[in-house]
């Protein structure tokens, strides 16, 4: 069996070994345009040591991620954060990140108190006595229309949009409320399916009370992981054990069915009974647009945000803070970058090396301006926000090494019509056996969900 997999990022490289896991014998070309594997996981050799300029970390409490992670090898060479805290930087000063909540969504004003005004911090408690939220079972709307109908502004700008803005690179206006937070929308769904008035104080304070209550004394199992030589070591893991032939520079412009199977154009060689396209959404709608109408025509709903990171290492940490992070509220127009890792103060391994190591993120969805600057301009803005943010003054000490990695068209928007899209694309992939999708729009945000649903595809695509 001859399989074709279009793109060599985190999905395709996983649907590649789960190919290869269940089918030793068969025949696998994975085409990548780009002239690197691993899409937007992506290690740096920094003098100091690797280091990531894409994602970061995963959920360590998916089960099912680490797993995957040990059947490659690397149980031993995943790590965890210190467990400092981290901070939000609103109206001029840092705060404590609220705790508790859903994605920084309070169920009363006590987490928020400190980061709005008394009108608010009365909004969110008075929120309960409102008219019933009119929610239909199974539907979705925005995270920041709900947020801003029922507490206001200050929540929406300072605390969701900061804390959504870090991972999905957009406003809480333009994600939806079952794409990005799935568990509040359960708990809005299950209010309604009751017969119970729908708030969203409710639907929050239903989220806190399903969580788990620790045992006494027992010790918080860690949240994120990430691995001690960078993701470098997991996505050549996957290359590795996959077996596949990997063509790099590979720009696939189009496949066609013919009756020995499918042929692509601009890489791979013959025929393949088998394709799957690991590739983002614009670029799967192009490829599917003669062997799937139907489902390039929904794809064109999915609209892509970029971002950029700056990574700094200084040869010196003296006055940065003992937080693990600092994310900026999204009404805050003098400051450029949208967060900071302090990822030598967050990640033990990475302070072994000494001095301080700082990434600074910048962009949101519909600002590729600020993302499309001069390199130097965004590396002045990342230390001169720091130095407003922190205090520490980067240059003077010392920036022994700098790396800018911009992401155009890097993740998804996750709007509220966004799972209706994909469930159109699946359906429509119904009728066009052999064929096949997968990658970050498809199954969500973070590297166990890619990872599960590569999983699934290849499952599918093996018939």
């Amino acid at each position: 069996m001859r399989y074709a997999i279009i793109g060599a990022g985190l999905a395709g490289l996983v649907a590649a070994v789960e190919i290869r896991r269940a089918d030793p014998d068969a025949h696998i070309d994975v085409l990548e345009a780009e002239d690197r594997i691993g899409g937007k996981l992506f290690t740096v050799p920094f003098e100091s040591g690797p280091t990531d300029m894409g994602a970061e970390a995963f959920l360590a409490r998916r089960q099912d991620a680490v797993e995957y992670v040990a059947s490659l090898g690397l149980g031993d060479e995943l790590v965890h954060p210190s467990g400092l805290r981290s901070l939000v930087y609103s109206g001029g000063t840092v705060h404590d990140l609220p705790a508790g909540g859903v994605m920084g969504i309070p169920a009363t004003s006590a987490p928020v108190a400190h980061l709005v005004s008394t009108d608010t911090a009365a909004r969110i408690d008075a929120e309960g006595d409102l008219d019933s939220i009119p929610w239909q079972v199974g539907g979705d709307m925005s995270v920041g229309r709900l947020v801003r109908e029922r507490y206001g502004d200050e929540v929406a700008d300072r605390v969701v949009s900061a804390l959504l803005g870090g991972v999905y690179s957009c406003q809480a206006d333009d994600l939806g409320i079952r794409a990005t937070i799935p568990q509040l929308a359960v708990a809005l769904d299950e209010l309604a399916e009751a017969g119970e008035k729908v708030t969203l104080s409710g639907a929050v304070a239903r989220c806190e009370a399903a969580r788990p209550t620790p045992a006494p004394g027992a010790v918080p199992a860690p949240v994120f992981a990430t691995f001690r030589g960078g993701y470098a070591q997991f996505y050549e893991a996957l290359a590795e054990a996959s077996g596949a032939d990997i063509h790099l520079d590979a720009f696939v412009s189009g496949i066609t069915r013919g009756v020995g199977g499918f042929t692509i154009t601009g890489g791979g060689e013959g025929t393949y009974d088998r394709v799957l396209l690991a590739t983002p959404a614009p670029t799967t709608a192009m490829l599917l647009r003669q062997l799937v109408p139907a489902a390039a025509e929904a794809l064109k709903a999915v609209k892509l945000a970029s971002s950029a990171v700056v990574g700094m290492k200084f040869d010196s940490a003296e006055g940065l803070p003992e937080n693990s992070g600092i994310l900026v509220a999204a009404d805050e127009p003098e400051v450029q970058a949208k967060a900071f890792t302090l990822s030598s103060k967050k990640w033990p391994h990475l302070g072994e090396r000494g001095g301080a190591l700082v990434r600074a993120s910048f962009g949101r969805f519909g600002d590729d301006a600020i993302v499309r600057a001069d390199e130097d301009d965004l590396v002045d803005w990342a230390l001169d926000d720091l130095e407003t943010l922190t205090g520490f003054d980067g240059r003077a000490a010392g920036l022994a090494e700098i790396y800018v990695q911009r992401w155009f068209g890097g993740l998804p928007r996750y709007d509220e019509t966004h799972l209706a899209t994909v469930d159109t694309v699946r359906t429509a992939l119904t009728d066009a056996p052999g064929i096949d999708v997968t990658g970050a729009w498809t199954g969500g945000v973070g590297v166990p969900a890619v990872i599960a649903d590569a999983r699934a595809a290849a499952t599918r695509l093996l018939g």
